[in-house]
């Protein structure tokens, strides 16, 4: 089982030299995977209910720095070589898709073929009004630009038609190193969330799960890829666990639920020495227990 780290464009990785620190320790400690989050904005005064915790508010301050998780994971790729880069989680219905779709594949092109997409509807309605999105049936939209982008990551020359998008005869190039194949690892707990990653995801990605959480969640997940005749050994499961500290024991009931992999959350700024040493630290709490518990 590997270890992923929310930590670009976030937290301590909102500088340049932060974000080359991070990279390049990650990468040298074992960590599986870098993941940036994603808002365009935030609102003050928001109503929206944060669905990861009891309190229903967002983690932190509203002014903290957070980047454009593209243009982060860039930057990190640049220092690294083997290290995942991927978005947890990226909120594609706020995106044009095509846009969206270059980016991405910039990314992966330029990081020689390492991106992983995690996608997410969206939880914060203000912000969908703020950038002049609809709110309403914006999961439908989300399927539609994956879609689309699939196309444009796959096809030389590319041609899309549904609700939300329509296109034809679009050149966009570069593509992925896997051309079209990017991994598309959804975000969410719900069903719903578990339905869109039955219809057209590559994995799954729940956050602040215990064990026995998930296996109730990949048991629903199960069924619902068994209506499409999918098989959930063939997905990427992801999972934020609630407890910041698990046990060796948790260890292995994640690994015997098939979870590929577990992703802590952000640790705040700190001089680089602190944080080579907050990384060191958690290699040898999470990444040496959760490599030993394969």
């Amino acid at each position: 089982m590997k270890i992923g780290l929310i930590s670009i464009g976030i937290g301590v990785g909102t500088t340049a030299q932060a974000i080359k620190t991070v990279a390049v320790n990650a990468e040298r400690l074992g960590f599986a995977t870098l993941w940036a989050p994603e808002h365009v904005v935030l609102i003050e005064g928001y109503k929206s209910r944060y669905p990861y915790a009891a309190s229903g508010q967002v983690m932190g301050r509203l002014d903290s720095p957070l980047l454009d998780p593209w243009v982060g994971l860039g930057y990190a790729a640049a220092f690294t070589k083997q290290v995942r880069l991927a978005t947890g989680v990226c909120l594609v219905p706020e995106h044009n898709p095509l846009a969206l779709a270059k980016a991405i594949a910039t990314v992966d092109h330029l990081s020689g073929g390492r991106v992983a997409v995690g996608i997410g509807i969206g939880w914060l309605e203000e912000e969908f009004r703020a950038m002049g999105i609809a709110w309403e049936r914006r999961a439908e939209r989300t399927r539609d630009y994956v879609g689309a982008m699939r196309s444009l990551w796959g096809e030389d020359v590319s041609e899309f038609r549904s609700e939300f998008v329509s296109f034809s005869n679009v050149r966009s190039f570069p593509k992925p190193v896997a051309r079209g194949r990017l991994p598309i690892i959804v975000g969410g707990n719900t069903i719903p969330a578990l339905r869109r990653v039955a219809e057209y995801g590559d994995g799954w990605f729940g956050l602040n799960l215990s064990p026995e959480q998930t296996a109730e969640k990949l048991g629903k997940l199960r069924d619902l890829l068994a209506a499409r005749k999918r098989r959930l050994e063939d997905l990427e499961i992801i999972i934020g666990p609630s407890s910041h500290q698990p046990t060796a024991d948790d260890f292995r009931k994640f690994r015997d639920l098939g979870v590929k992999e577990l992703v802590l959350p952000p640790f705040g700024p700190r001089a680089e020495a602190d944080i080579i040493k907050r990384l060191e630290e958690i290699a040898r709490r999470w990444v040496e227990p959760a490599a030993a518990a394969d």
